[in-house]
Formats: C-alpha cells, sequence, structure tokens
C-alpha cells in the first residue's frame, strides 16, 4: 500500500489548460478550458483514497471526495456525476468558483509534501462531461409528500434546498426577483468565470426533477411571507443574498463614472452590456479603471473593466498582499492579464472636473498595526503619504449589505443590528415559524459554497419540520 501510495505522490498536478492572457484580456470566453478525460484520470490517480479524508470534512456540503475520484479513475464519469449528486447539485458551478485551495485541496494529504489534488477541476470535469455526454437521466426521487415548499431567492442557497427537498418528495417553487435565475451566480461572477449557460443548465436540472420557477416575482412586494403561507405553502426558505451596495463615504463619491461593484457587474452580466451593440445596455466603458477593494467581486471588477476596453485597470487595496481574500486563482488571472495592484494603499477622495466627472483618486499610503475584530492586522494611515492617481471610472468593491426588500416587509422576523437575518447556524431555523434563511442575507458576503452549505443543513431541518412538526 504505501508503495502504490509513493507511485502516486510521483504523478504531477495535472496542469488545466487555458485561454493565453493577451488574448483572454479582451475577451468574456471562459479561462480554464477545462481537464481532458487521459487528464483527468491521470489526477485522479493521484488521490490517495485516505481512510479518514480530510479533504471531505473540509466540504461545506461533504461531498463524497475521494468516492467520486474512484470513480474517475475507473474511467466511470457518469457515475462519478451521479455520486457528487449525492451531496451536491451544482457540482459545474462549484467545480468553477469555490476555493478549494482553503478548503478540501487545502487539507488534501497529498498536498502536504507537494501539490493537492485538483478535486475542483476534476468535479468540473465530471459535471462538464455528464452535461456533453450523458443521457439525461435523473436521480431518484422520494414518493410525493403533499407538503410545498417556497423557496425565495434562486442564488446557491436557494437552488441547493430546492434540489434537496424536490428529491425528498416535497413541491418545491423558487421566486426570484430578476427575469433570469442563479442570484449572484448570473448578476455577480462574469461570464469569463462561470458561463450563464451552465448556470441554466444546472436550472434547468432543478426543473427537470419537479422544481418550479417564478422570475420577475418579489416576494416582500408582489406578496408578502404570510400570503405564501395562506396560498398552501407548508415552509418558506429565504435566500435573498447581501444585495446593497456598500460605499466608502468620501468626499466626491457621487461624481459621474463611480460605480459600485453590484451595478457594474449586474449591467455587464444579468443584462449583457459586454455584448453591445445586440444589448444595447449602458455602462461606461473607462480608460483608466481603479477598483477599490481586493476580494473575488474586486478581481470580476477589474478583469471585466480590461475586457471592456480599459487600457489600466488598478486594484487599490487598504491592507498587504497576504490579507487579499480573493481566491489565489482569481488574483493570478488578474496579474497574468495586466492588473495593476497597488497594496496598502487607502483612498481619500475623489477628484471631479468642471462637467462632474472623476478624474482622479487621492490615496494614503498605509501600514499594517494590530489585528482587528476579523483576525487581520489593522491598516493605519501614514501621515503626508498622500497621492493621487488618474482615473476615468471607479468600481467601489468593498462588500455588500443585506437586501432590505424582504426583510423590512415582513413581521416576526427577527434581524441583528446590520440588517441580516438572524437564523440558528445548525439550522437555519429563523425568529418566524415556517421560516429558515441561509446564504449572504444571514451570514453577509460570504462564497457560493458556504451559501450551498447553509442550504443542505435548511433543507435537512425543513425536512425533519414537514415530517415530524416544529
Amino acid at each position: 500500500m504505501a508503495q502504490q501510495e509513493g507511485k502516486k505522490e510521483k504523478i504531477s498536478r495535472q496542469p488545466m489548460p487555458e485561454q493565453a492572457p493577451e488574448v483572454r484580456r479582451r475577451n468574456f470566453d471562459e479561462v480554464p478550458l477545462g481537464l481532458s478525460p487521459e487528464a483527468a484520470r491521470q489526477e485522479a490517480l493521484r488521490c490517495l483514497q485516505c481512510k479518514k479524508p480530510s479533504c471531505t470534512e473540509g466540504c461545506p456540503v461533504s461531498i463524497d471526495i475521494p468516492g467520486f475520484i474512484k470513480l474517475v479513475c475507473e474511467g466511470d464519469f457518469t457515475k462519478a456525476t451521479r455520486k457528487i449528486w449525492e451531496r451536491n447539485a451544482l457540482p459545474a458551478v462549484c467545480g468553477r468558483v469555490c476555493p478549494q485551495e482553503s478548503q478540501c485541496e487545502g487539507l488534501c494529504i497529498v498536498g502536504k509534501k507537494g501539490e493537492p489534488v485538483a478535486i475542483g477541476n476534476l468535479e468540473r470535469f465530471v459535471a462538464d462531461y455528464e452535461r456533453k455526454h450523458g443521457k439525461g437521466e435523473l436521480p431518484p426521487k422520494a414518493k410525493p409528500t403533499g407538503k410545498k415548499v417556497a423557496v425565495v431567492g434562486s442564488g446557491p442557497s436557494g437552488l441547493t434546498v430546492a434540489g434537496d427537498l424536490v428529491l425528498k418528495g416535497h413541491e418545491v417553487t423558487i421566486f426570484e426577483a430578476f427575469h433570469r435565475p442563479g442570484g449572484v451566480l448570473v448578476y455577480g461572477i462574469p461570464e469569463f468565470r462561470l458561463p450563464k449557460e451552465i448556470v441554466f443548465q444546472e436550472v434547468n436540472f432543478l426543473e427537470r426533477l419537479g422544481v418550479k420557477l417564478e422570475c420577475n416575482a418579489v416576494v416582500g412586494r408582489t406578496v408578502s411571507l404570510d400570503e405564501l403561507f395562506a396560498e398552501g405553502y407548508d415552509a418558506i426558505y429565504l435566500g435573498v443574498g447581501a444585495g446593497l451596495p456598500s460605499f466608502l463615504n468620501i468626499p466626491g463619491e457621487n461624481l459621474i463614472g463611480i460605480f459600485s461593484a453590484n451595478e457594474y457587474l449586474t449591467r455587464s452580466n444579468l443584462m449583457k452590456a459586454y455584448r453591445f451593440p445586440e444589448y444595447d445596455t449602458p455602462i461606461i466603458k473607462g480608460k483608466n479603471v481603479i477598483t477599490l477593494g481586493a476580494g473575488n467581486v474586486a478581481m470580476d471588477s477589474a478583469r471585466t473593466a480590461l475586457r471592456l476596453g480599459a487600457d489600466v485597470s488598478r486594484i487599490v487595496y487598504r491592507r498587504s498582499r497576504q490579507e487579499v481574500p480573493a481566491r489565489a486563482a482569481e488574483v493570478h488571472h488578474a496579474e497574468q492579464e495586466g492588473v495593476e495592484f497597488h497594496f496598502l494603499t487607502a483612498p481619500t477622495k475623489f477628484i471631479g472636473n468642471e462637467k462632474g466627472r472623476v478624474i482622479g483618486m487621492e490615496g494614503l499610503k498605509m501600514e499594517l498595526g494590530e489585528p482587528d475584530e476579523s483576525g487581520r492586522r489593522r491598516p493605519v494611515p501614514i501621515k503626508g503619504s498622500e497621492f493621487v492617481l488618474d482615473c476615468d471610472l471607479v468600481i467601489i468593491a468593498v462588500g455588500a449589505g443585506a437586501n432590505p426588500l424582504l426583510t423590512q416587509s415582513t413581521e416576526g422576523l427577527q434581524l441583528n443590528k446590520r440588517g441580516y437575518i438572524i437564523a440558528d447556524p445548525e439550522t437555519g431555523k429563523t425568529s418566524k415559524k415556517g421560516v429558515w434563511a441561509g446564504g449572504d442575507i444571514v451570514t453577509g458576503s460570504a462564497t457560493v459554497i458556504l451559501a450551498m452549505g447553509a442550504g443542505r443543513k435548511a433543507a435537512d431541518s425543513i425536512h425533519k419540520y414537514l415530517t415530524w412538526g416544529w
């Protein structure tokens, strides 16, 4: 056994083919091109098939990772997909956008002496293989229970709840405020990182399972939660996200040419501004762009600006590179494409011209002090270090707040001081009977897979409630 493991460790991690940086920085096609079946099987051979797989412990939805990888080794890609579906209804999405380096791959034993098994790339491979070559078979469903569940929001947590509960035999309807389903997967994440067709095919998979979908339905405005209960729904899950833009409240922030990342990415992604003139969605295409922040949303914004024609695209972040919260792959891709990084820099004001348009940003150099409540070292201003960066477009990507449309119109739903729904972290139960919540509307802005993990726990709790009562 030890000899076999040694051989497996000698197999190098299979590289993911990608578009060349100089080509992709001017198109919206997906950057990674996917593994071949041969490369996928080689990569799968690197897995040690641990008896106590720490990778599974690091997965928020507890996928049987060694189980699906073993099936990839054997070349049974269809069964590998089925194995993932046992815990995750959105493998093509998760394989593309999950922060594997800090979760499953971060705990991989192979990674102790070298590079970890490329779990995310393998998950993406089997999902894509099934989409292209599968026969459209569906996983088995339990007998109908006669119970009805309303899921508000079709982002990752809502889709997870819907997929889990429909398999358990419940009747599920998703209510989505926008005209297309997918939530942050479609309005927030750009085409070059997550093609929208992938999302829509994952949603179609749920519809084929029996999930009903109602778009252009703003729950909290067109219908209340109490009215949904009156219509016969037995339980409601709230996965409405954290879509309220956050701003800096510094001088000049109202100048023309300053966007929240929410608006900028929604115009480009959901409203397809990047496909002008086929879609005539207004969007400012700056030539000298500054993006404030260093999370995945900031990387998406800065890379989108390049693709919309920017000559210079800069990331300005008040902490150092070590504190950057974005996925390592997104930072790497941004650097390859020519995005410039200005670390330990904080904006102090925006400068406009006589027409009220932004033409520059005054910044201040920072140094790191003691850790703050987040555990990261707090940035401290360096006196007299002010300087100016020219720009004609600024994108503010410093987080988002709780979506207030539903929460402010619902009685009996307890919120915290920041406007997020208070829910039991293990079950998703809220203070209102029959109502669960999860994802960003509970935790604040987080990752797709953490939202899905919250959805999985809530679905289990809802099923128990529909079976045994509150």
